[in-house]
């Protein structure tokens, strides 16, 4: 499995398992356009699920209220399923709706960068997430960043990124670093990648054959 999968896949769980942890709401499937904001979100939610099929207009035209949920919802559902562009337009929308981020918005905007590749505006949008709207990363947000460096060959910045982190990386981390350094084939880089990994999960003796494929 390539990083990219492994880290869309994780920050896709994230936005799903945070939505829910954060609002408290069920996942539930819903065709009903014109409830109120729950049926809007049921829908959403629905729709980040299955597939993104439905166009972002078509729901939001039937919500008669557009809250937080329903825009992160949407943009979450939007960058996971590879619409980055469609993702950051509607965080413009958002923003000039006078709705107010928060780290899920965050997390789904730079999933949607790992999946389009702009290395400057992920980093711009970290940035923007810290320092103008006050929230904390968490090591979901750390995990997009991790991502997306690499794949434009700035593997030191990456392993900088981590060596900064509050919290301790976990294996899914450890495991794209170390894959991000193979690809590039830095062996120095790719010795303390697997270091840190055999740390983290000293129990895995599949670690140890992890420096190169054979």
């Amino acid at each position: 499995m390539s990083n990219f999968i492994v880290f869309a896949c994780m920050a896709g769980t994230a936005i799903i398992s945070l939505v829910s942890i954060t609002y408290s709401i069920p996942f539930s499937i819903t065709t009903d356009l014109t409830a109120d904001t729950g049926g809007g979100q049921g829908l959403a939610i629905g729709v980040l699920n299955l597939a993104i099929v439905i166009p972002q207009s078509q729901v939001f035209q039937g919500m008669k209220t557009k809250d937080l949920i329903s825009w992160n919802t949407l943009i979450g559902g939007l960058a996971m399923h590879g619409r980055g562009v469609d993702a950051l337009n509607l965080f413009i929308r958002m923003k000039n709706a006078g709705q107010k981020p928060d780290g899920i918005t965050f997390l789904g905007i730079l999933c949607a960068c790992t999946h389009m590749g702009p290395v400057e505006d992920g980093l711009a949008y970290f940035q923007s997430m810290v320092h103008d709207n006050s929230i904390v990363p968490q090591i979901e947000h750390y995990g997009c960043m991790v991502d997306l460096l690499p794949r434009a060959g700035r593997l030191e910045q990456a392993m900088d990124f981590v060596s900064k982190m509050p919290m301790e990386p976990d294996v899914v981390i450890g495991a794209g670093l170390l894959g991000a350094c193979r690809t590039h084939k830095n062996v120095e880089l790719a010795e303390v990648a697997l270091q840190r990994l055999i740390e983290l999960e000293p129990k895995n003796p599949a670690n140890y054959g992890k420096m190169w494929p054979g």
